[in-house]
């Protein structure tokens, strides 16, 4: 690892390191890309360690089973390797491609209000996206209830086009075709 460093202002999170691998400091390591090997095409990687932020030099990877495994520079046993386990890895945003037409990335998306609908049809404020996960058939955002929020209820929406109506970046607002008691 790299010496204390400035981490960039812009920065995303792009994976996470998630245990040690064998004896010689290899990392199980998690990608939010897709395809996940696509998390190799950005670096330098910048995490945040108890001393403060740091860039680590990937030096090998390769896939695991179902997963990705890492030897980064200077690392070398177990031990070490142990130490990162659950921390983050982050990249510059603008080493990311622009995002297509009607193309998000998933972290312009948490932060936005949810507007849905109520009982009689009005724009009612559902919460804020929290998060963004996987499933087998659709993506789903988490929105979490706000202060503004039409209740305290928590929700999982689909990322769907018959549900997604409209994506306001600028505004940081997206329309649902979700009720609000749904």
């Amino acid at each position: 690892m790299n010496t204390l460093v400035q981490p960039p202002a812009d920065r995303i999170q792009i994976g996470q390191f998630r245990a040690a691998y064998g004896i010689q400091g290899w990392l199980w390591v998690y990608s939010n890309t897709d395809p996940m090997a696509n998390l190799f095409n950005y670096l330098p990687w910048w995490i945040e360690t108890a001393t403060g932020w740091k860039t680590v030099d990937v030096k090998r990877w390769r896939t695991q089973g179902k997963g990705l495994v890492v030897s980064l520079k200077d690392m070398t046993d177990r031990n070490a390797a142990e130490q990162l386990s659950g921390v983050n890895i982050w990249i510059s945003k603008s080493q990311l491609s622009k995002a297509g037409l009607d193309e998000f990335y998933w972290a312009d998306l948490v932060g936005l209000t949810v507007l849905g609908l109520n009982e009689s049809g009005e724009s009612v404020n559902l919460g804020q996206i929290s998060e963004l996960f996987e499933t087998g058939a659709n993506d789903v955002m988490v929105v979490r209830a706000t202060a503004e929020s039409v209740d305290g209820e928590e929700r999982m929406i689909p990322w769907h086009a018959d549900v997604v109506q409209d994506i306001d970046l600028e505004a940081r607002q997206m329309r649902v075709k979700w009720g609000a008691d749904y």
